[in-house]
């Protein structure tokens, strides 16, 4: 057995937030909640869990911040004080079992679906494109304002309802990623055209927030460095955005990749379980961890032990990043750190997000 890496298991502080190791849950829609957005008994006791079996900080599945920005019917809301008390029992839940909980906050923009968010999809622009399932109507500067706004509320939320972190979620061809790319992003106003100005509702965002919430509170965002698109957001842009960000005093960026259309190079990714294959995003996040100062996450295909530790060990990453692995093995950081497994048996098939639909959260594989 390999024996694990004391830095990648010993307690560690992300912007004055003690974490009991650098093992992040990462994102991940589950479906579990009812139309209302609240959490349910089912998802509170699926971060019971995933806390027990000893990832540091727990990220939520996309949280909506607003009802127009909703992506599936049974998705995480943070758009209203009746969501509240949920959002309080995830955090309760989490921190019993020693985690730490934080709530990642979205919109689907030109993502969404009418008959789930209740009105025609916005996007920066009315563009109509593969990775939208319809026709997005164009932003008005009052929406732009109001969503901003929207997130700022959520993030109250977050901190009130007992949250240790919020991310926002600026990857995977979601609003935030819409407006930063040049192919989701026509505009010829103040939020459209070069990177300064395609950059400025993020960093709207990320100031509302640090309003709110205070500087204390850590900020992090999870950022496409690359669309894998023809015309869309590429490194050499990502790159100026986390400076931007790190400028703007987040508390870390999660790297990730790819939208919906984005073919073979998807957000999440196919059959990535051994050799070089395995994180697959990680020339991207050690190219951006080389020019910022804060911490950079590593997220995407991420399985073995040996992968993680040489991650932190040749300074790719200072955290790494799991999901599908803890939809199968929600106590993999406590059977790696015991030496009772080396990797994970995840073979990235997606068969679990085929069970998120049907609002039975699972892995499929026997």
């Amino acid at each position: 057995m390999t024996k694990p890496e004391t830095n990648l298991f010993t307690p560690h502080r992300l912007q004055g937030l003690e974490l009991r190791n650098r093992f992040i849950r990462s994102a991940t829609l589950e479906g579990l909640c009812g139309v209302d957005g609240r959490a349910t008994a089912a998802l509170i006791d699926l971060y019971r869990q995933l806390a027990a079996g000893g990832g540091g900080l727990l990220i939520s599945g996309i949280t909506y911040v607003a009802e127009e920005g909703r992506l599936i019917p049974t998705g995480l809301g943070a758009a209203s004080d009746a969501q509240l008390a949920g959002l309080e029992k995830l955090a309760v839940a989490v921190h019993q079992e020693g985690g730490s909980f934080c709530l990642q906050l979205g919109h689907a923009g030109g993502q969404g679906q009418s008959k789930v968010c209740g009105r025609q999809p916005l996007a920066p622009s009315a563009t109509k494109l593969e990775q939208y399932p319809e026709m997005p109507q164009e932003m008005t500067l009052a929406e732009i304002e109001g969503t901003v706004a929207a997130f700022a509320a959520a993030a109250g939320r977050a901190k009130q309802a007992g949250c240790d972190a919020v991310q926002l979620h600026a990857a995977h061809g979601y609003l935030i990623n819409q407006f930063l790319s040049p192919l989701t992003n026509q505009r010829q106003d103040a939020y459209g055209g070069d990177l300064a100005a395609r950059s400025r509702f993020l960093l709207e965002i990320v100031s509302a927030v640090q309003q709110t919430v205070g500087c204390d509170f850590p900020l992090l965002v999870k950022l496409n460095a690359s669309d894998n698109l023809a015309g869309g957001l590429d490194i050499d842009e990502s790159l100026v955005v986390a400076k931007l960000l790190d400028a703007a005093g987040i508390a870390a960026i999660e790297i990730s990749s790819g939208t919906p259309a984005s073919g073979d190079q998807l957000p999440i990714r196919l059959g990535h379980e051994s050799g070089a294959e395995m994180a697959y995003n990680v020339v991207l996040s050690r190219t951006i961890k080389q020019q910022v100062n804060c911490p950079v996450i590593a997220v995407g295909g991420i399985r073995s032990l040996h992968v993680a530790t040489g991650l932190l060990r040749t300074k790719q990453a200072d955290y790494v990043s799991l999901s599908r692995p803890l939809i199968r093995e929600p106590d993999l950081p406590n059977r790696l750190q015991s030496g009772a497994s080396e990797k994970s048996t995840c073979i990235s098939c997606n068969g679990c997000l085929k069970t998120m639909l049907r609002g039975n959260f699972c892995c499929v594989v026997p």
